[in-house]
C-alpha cells in the first residue's frame, strides 16, 4: 500500500501488463486509501461505482480489444469547481450544494477519452476564493504531512486535489490556477503543480472566477505523469473561444538535458519580507544546483512586481462581482424561501448561499467598478496589469533575456492552521499568492517542483516560470532539477 504514494504511470501500466494489478484492482487501493485517509478531507464526494466503471472499460481494452489508451486505469481526481455529467459540482458552497450539472467540462472530458477512471470530486476553497482550502461548507483538508492537533493547511484552493495526489488516494489531479491555487497546495503537500500558458487548456465546464486568469491546473507527483496528462488535456477546444487556435504538439520529456545553454534568471523582487529562512536557502541551493549543471544564471528584475499583488486584488474582485452575478435563485443553484419581491429573494438568495469571503469580495468588485472609481482602480489596475506583463516580456525577449525564472512558491512551509485562520482571507492570499500571481497575470505557464524537508518535515519547493507556450523547455528543466533533488515520497 505504501507504493500508491510512489507509483508513476508507466510503473502503473507495467504492472498491469505483468498482471500484478489490474485496473480494477488499482481501483479498489486508491478508493481504499482515500477512505483510509478520510480525516484529511480531500474529497467531497467519491464516487466508486463510477471509478469501478471506468476500470471495467480500461480492462476490456488492455486485456481483450489490445489497445489501450495513454490513461487506461489511471485515477484522478478533480477539483469540485469543474462540471461533471450527473455528479454533483458544488464549488464547495451552500449555494450550489445540489447543483448536478447536465455535460462534463472539457478537461474532464478529454482525460475519459484517455482512459482514465475518476475516483471523486476533491475539496475547494469556497468558489476557489482562499489559499488554504479552510473555507469549504464540507470543512477545511489537512495537510498529510503532519499530525495531531496542531495541523497544517494543505494550501490552496486545489488542496483536495493535492492532498489526494500526495497520499496515493489518486495517481493524479485537476486543480484550478486563478493566481497560484494549484501551485500553492502543490508546493506546500509535496507534488508537482503546473499552470500552463492561459488558453492552452480548456476552460470550458470550469466555473469561473476571474475569466481572465483562470487556467486549469495538473497535479502528480513526478514530471513524467504531470506531462502525460498535459498532453492529454491541452490543445484547441471549439467550445471555448479562449483557447489558442493553434494545433497543440505534445511535449516530450528528454532525460538528458544538457543545461549548459539554458539561462536562467533570479528576479530581486521575489526576495520579499516575510520570506522564511528555509525557503531563502532552498532558493539558493537550487541556483547553487543549476550553476554546478554548467546553467546560466544571473538575477533580473521585474520592477513591478511590488504592485502586483495589488492590481491582482481588484482585478479579481471586479471579475468576481460579475461572474457571482449569475447566482440569483432563479435559475439554478440555492433559492431562498423568502420570494415575496424579487429584490429580497436575490438579496436573501446571495446571503444565504455565499459565505463571509465571497460576500466580501463581491462588495469590493462592486465597489471598484462603480462610475466614480472605476477609472480610478479598474482602468488603472488594467494599465499596471500590462506593465507587469511587459516586465516579464522584457527579461524573455529584451536584451540579456533569459530562458526561464527561478523563485519560491511560498514564502514559508505550511502555516499551522490557527495561525492561518487567525489572519483575513484577504491578508492570506496576500502572503501566500505573492511569488505565484504574477505569472496568471502575464498568461505564462509556471511549476512548482518540490526540493526537500524543512526543519519540522514539511515540503519545500520552488518554482519555474517561463514565457509564453514555453511548457516543453519548463518541464524538461523541471525533470533535471526532480532528478537532482531526488524528493521524498509521503510514508503512509
Amino acid at each position: 500500500m505504501n507504493k500508491l504514494t510512489s507509483y508513476s504511470i508507466k510503473e502503473i501500466h507495467k504492472s498491469f501488463r505483468d498482471k500484478l494489478l489490474t485496473p480494477t484492482s488499482f481501483i479498489d487501493l486508491c478508493i481504499q486509501r482515500a477512505k483510509q485517509t478520510k480525516e484529511l478531507n480531500a474529497f467531497i464526494i467519491l464516487t466508486d461505482e463510477i471509478a469501478e466503471n471506468h476500470a471495467i472499460e480500461s480492462e476490456k481494452r488492455i486485456y481483450i480489444e489490445k489497445k489501450s489508451l495513454p490513461l487506461d486505469g489511471i485515477t484522478v481526481a478533480i477539483k469540485d469547481n469543474f462540471c461533471t455529467k450527473n455528479i454533483n459540482t458544488t464549488c464547495a458552497s451552500n449555494m450550489l450544494k445540489n447543483f448536478v450539472p447536465t455535460y462534463n467540462a472539457t478537461v474532464y472530458s478529454r482525460l475519459l477519452d484517455s482512459g482514465a477512471c475518476l475516483i471523486g470530486k476533491s475539496n475547494l476553497d469556497e468558489f476557489a476564493m482562499g489559499s488554504g482550502t479552510v473555507d469549504s461548507i464540507f470543512g477545511p483538508t489537512r495537510n498529510p504531512w503532519c499530525s495531531g492537533e496542531d495541523w497544517r493547511i494543505s494550501g490552496g484552493s486545489s488542496g483536495g486535489s493535492a492532498v489526494a495526489v500526495a497520499t496515493g488516494a489518486c495517481v493524479a489531479g485537476i486543480g484550478s490556477d486563478t493566481g497560484g491555487s494549484t501551485r500553492n497546495p502543490a508546493a506546500l503537500c509535496g507534488v508537482v503543480g503546473l499552470k500552463p500558458t492561459y488558453g492552452l487548456v480548456s476552460r470550458y465546464g470550469l466555473i469561473p472566477l476571474v475569466n481572465s486568469m483562470d487556467v486549469p491546473g495538473i497535479l502528480a507527483r513526478n514530471i513524467d505523469d504531470l506531462t502525460m496528462i498535459f498532453n492529454c488535456v491541452a490543445g484547441p477546444d471549439i467550445l471555448d473561444s479562449t483557447t489558442l487556435k493553434k494545433q497543440f504538439k505534445p511535449v516530450k520529456i528528454d532525460d538528458n538535458v544538457d543545461l549548459s545553454e539554458i539561462k536562467i534568471g533570479i528576479p530581486s523582487e521575489y526576495y520579499c519580507e516575510g520570506m522564511s529562512e528555509d525557503v531563502l536557502d532552498v532558493w539558493r541551493s537550487v541556483t547553487d544546483l543549476l550553476e554546478k549543471e554548467k546553467c546560466h544564471v544571473r538575477t533580473v528584475s521585474l520592477p513591478h512586481t511590488s504592485v502586483s499583488i495589488s492590481v491582482y486584488s481588484i482585478l479579481n474582485q471586479c471579475e468576481v462581482a460579475s461572474n457571482m452575478a449569475r447566482y440569483d435563485g432563479l435559475e439554478y443553484g440555492l433559492r431562498a424561501a423568502e420570494d415575496y419581491s424579487t429584490e429580497e429573494l436575490y438579496a436573501s438568495t446571495r446571503s444565504e448561499g455565499f459565505n463571509n469571503v465571497v460576500r466580501s469580495r463581491i462588495f469590493a468588485g462592486n465597489y471598484f467598478l462603480l462610475a466614480r472609481n472605476y477609472e480610478k482602480y479598474f482602468l488603472k489596475a488594467l494599465k499596471l496589469r500590462r506593465l507587469i506583463a511587459d516586465d516579464f516580456n522584457k527579461v524573455f525577449n529584451g536584451e540579456n533575456s533569459v530562458d526561464l525564472l527561478l523563485t519560491p512558491t511560498t514564502l514559508s512551509e505550511a502555516p499551522l492552521y490557527k495561525d492561518f485562520t487567525s489572519t483575513h482571507n484577504r491578508d492570506q492570499c496576500a502572503s501566500q499568492d505573492y511569488c505565484t500571481q504574477p505569472a496568471n497575470m502575464a498568461g505564462i505557464p509556471a511549476i512548482s517542483i518540490p526540493i526537500r524537508l524543512s526543519k519540522n518535515n514539511m515540503p519545500l519547493s520552488i518554482q519555474l516560470m517561463g514565457p509564453f507556450l514555453s511548457e516543453e523547455l519548463l518541464l524538461n528543466v523541471a525533470k533535471k532539477i526532480e532528478s537532482l533533488v531526488d524528493f521524498p515520497s509521503l510514508k503512509m
